[in-house]
């Protein structure tokens, strides 16, 4: 990777962290707030589910925003609304109002994620470069998902609710700090002749619907190992602590090996990585309700986070490489859309599954659903040798199929 993209990528981590800190610390907070105030368990659910709801309803017109004015006023935008919704919460903590800044937490860091994930894409000029710079972004969410609800977690014992909703509102102003040295680039047009059409166009093309859908199974993995290692836990008699060590440790895993991701990426091609890690994820779902003891899980969850933490830089990559230029924030869109309304759907779905024939054919159902799919991602689209094809330059169309 060009040793000149690195202050911008630097800035846009931190940009993105900022933003993302905020949602998962309010995330963390908001329920914990509404627990120790007598909420019901569906209550605190419905709140949960708000900050997904939100990314699902606005991915869309999102990245088509994003699409026509680059990065810098989407973020504006996305900070006005986090900081809206935060100082509602500062001022007026009830269950309502925390609903409201559920809505509005997750919708600004949606679109923040969007334009930042768009402009990072736009500033790579090979297939190789994509595959590294996204895998450097993808440490963003990684360092949010643990700053955010740890910094809000301290503030909570220490001052109460209040004051760590006023330090989580006035996290994603520091976003505009972090970007204001980066260059805008310029919107990219529609090429000569080419009619608007809707974004669900985009899924015609075969190769962005094997992506759509390989993204998708990963996604619902992370999902299911997340909601149903607690269920596992419980009936084995684990403590809170056991349980909580074993997602952290796939948490961890996820982190490390985006570190390595920027050389990895450098050796091998997405479509590698991405069926190399759907063959393991089906392998590690096959035995993990099989395992006799806390370690053995907390192992297999370590291996399950280097697996699904490696997919999401090649999966951005691809994307980018296979949709035209001037669609890359409504096809960023489209993806937000679909692994959103998962989490929303999949882990209601995956409690009335187990209930029904028990976690372990859950686990068995879906590891085998990956495995099928696993040569769908293996004929995802090679990188393109043309930079500019990279680019989404020419014709209207999805790219190389």
């Amino acid at each position: 990777m060009s040793r000149s993209l690195l202050p911008s990528l630097v800035r846009l981590i931190g940009s993105q962290v900022c933003v993302h800190g905020c949602m998962t610390g309010f995330r963390m907070a908001a329920p914990l707030m509404a627990l120790r105030e007598g909420h019901s368990a569906i209550a605190v659910g419905v709140l949960l589910a708000l900050f997904s709801l939100a990314q699902v309803v606005l991915s869309l017109p999102a990245g088509r925003y994003a699409d026509r004015h680059g990065l810098k006023r989407p973020l504006r935008v996305a900070v006005v609304v986090a900081v809206a919704g935060g100082a509602l919460a500062v001022a007026w903590p009830v269950f309502g109002v925390l609903c409201l800044t559920a809505l509005t937490s997750g919708a600004a860091a949606g679109l923040a994620v969007i334009a930042l994930q768009r402009h990072v894409g736009a500033l790579a000029s090979s297939p190789a470069e994509l595959r590294q710079v996204f895998s450097w972004l993808a440490l963003g969410p990684s360092v949010s998902n643990f700053l955010g609800p740890f910094v809000a977690g301290l503030l909570i014992d220490a001052a109460g609710f209040r004051a760590a909703y006023l330090l989580l509102a006035l996290l994603p102003p520091l976003a505009l700090w972090w970007v204001r040295p980066v260059a805008e680039l310029p919107a990219s047009p529609r090429p000569a002749g080419a009619a608007r059409s809707s974004s669900w166009t985009l899924l015609r093309e075969r190769g962005f619907r094997d992506l759509m859908l390989v993204n998708w199974l990963l996604s619902s993995c992370w999902d299911v190992h997340t909601f149903l290692v607690p269920v596992i836990g419980h009936e084995r008699g684990l403590s809170a602590t056991v349980i909580g060590s074993i997602l952290g440790g796939f948490a961890l895993a996820a982190t490390a090996i985006r570190l390595l991701m920027p050389w990895i990426a450098a050796r091998l091609h997405e479509a590698q990585v991405i069926t190399v890690a759907m063959v393991a994820t089906a392998a590690l779902f096959a035995v993990y309700p099989l395992a006799p003891s806390a370690w053995t899980m907390a192992a297999l969850s370590v291996l399950l986070g280097l697996a699904l933490g490696s997919v999401q830089p090649m999966v951005m990559s691809t994307l980018h490489q296979i949709t035209p230029r001037h669609r890359h924030g409504e096809a960023l869109g489209l993806r937000s859309m679909a692994i959103n309304a998962s989490s929303v759907v999949m882990p209601l779905l995956f409690g009335s599954a187990g209930a029904l024939v028990g976690v372990g054919a859950v686990f068995w159902s879906v590891g085998g659903l990956v495995g099928v799919g696993a040569p769908l991602a293996w004929r995802l689209p090679r990188p393109a040798a043309d930079p500019e094809r990279v680019r989404g330059a020419g014709s209207g169309t999805a790219g190389p199929r």
